[in-house]
């Protein structure tokens, strides 16, 4: 396999990778443990919660920004 093609497949994989984790992270403490729903009015664990998920959201996409930044053009 050539040398930028690998490269680019790490990239997509770690991409993916990152993504999930942050998905299934953000889905267990929200979803399993309550802190995305709220009855009635939000608790401070509703209002945590949602701080680090928007917190976490940006570094997701800064990171992902980051990585792809200096991905080169293939020209055929």
């Amino acid at each position: 396999m050539e040398d930028d093609v690998k490269e680019f497949l790490v990239k997509i994989m770690q991409s993916i990778s990152m993504g999930l984790v942050w998905l299934l992270v953000n889905m267990s403490i929200g979803i399993y443990y309550g802190f995305a729903f709220f009855e009635g009015r939000p608790t401070i664990g509703n209002y945590i919660y949602y701080t680090a998920f928007t917190i976490s959201l940006i570094a997701l996409v800064i990171y992902l920004r980051k990585k792809w930044k200096g991905w080169k053009e293939i020209n055929y």
